[in-house]
């Protein structure tokens, strides 16, 4: 059973500004409650993070990972993902963040996230987590694109 989740935001705020705020790898904690600490390990010619350290406290669940990242453009759309290197509490965790501009000034969001923890969880449990990871990224990053 995938554990996939996704959802789409509208930004009021340019593309770039918005690509600016989902590649601030170190600033997330600033904006997204649940993320304590990132590190970034590794970074490509432009600056952009190709790998990132986070340690994550959910209430109930605390963990650490590593994530490795890519960038490119498809068909329109400027996109940024990532695949797990390794995690101390989940076997996957990849997702993507795909941003199409819709009008000047405004840019579409989509957050896609697929998580599987090492601990058996019932599905409707992980696709709850997920989904709030997803729901809060996304209003965390309209909030902090359009305050920029």
């Amino acid at each position: 059973m995938s554990n996939a989740v996704h959802d789409s935001i509208l930004v009021a705020a340019a593309l770039e500004e918005v690509f600016d705020v989902v590649t601030d790898l170190e600033r997330y904690p600033e904006w997204q409650d649940e993320i304590k600490a990132v590190e970034v390990l590794e970074t490509d010619e432009g600056q952009r993070p190709l790998r990132a350290w986070f340690r994550i406290d959910a209430r109930l669940f605390q963990t650490t990972y590593t994530l490795a990242y890519e960038y490119h453009d498809d068909d329109g759309e400027r996109v940024m993902s990532w695949d797990l290197v390794e995690g101390d509490k989940v076997s996957e965790l990849d997702g993507s963040y795909r941003l199409a501009e819709r009008d000047p000034g405004s840019t579409e969001v989509t957050y896609e996230l697929t998580v599987t923890p090492r601990v058996k969880l019932p599905g409707l449990v992980r696709r709850q987590a997920a989904r709030r990871i997803v729901d809060g990224a996304l209003k965390g990053v309209k909030q902090r694109a359009e305050a920029s």
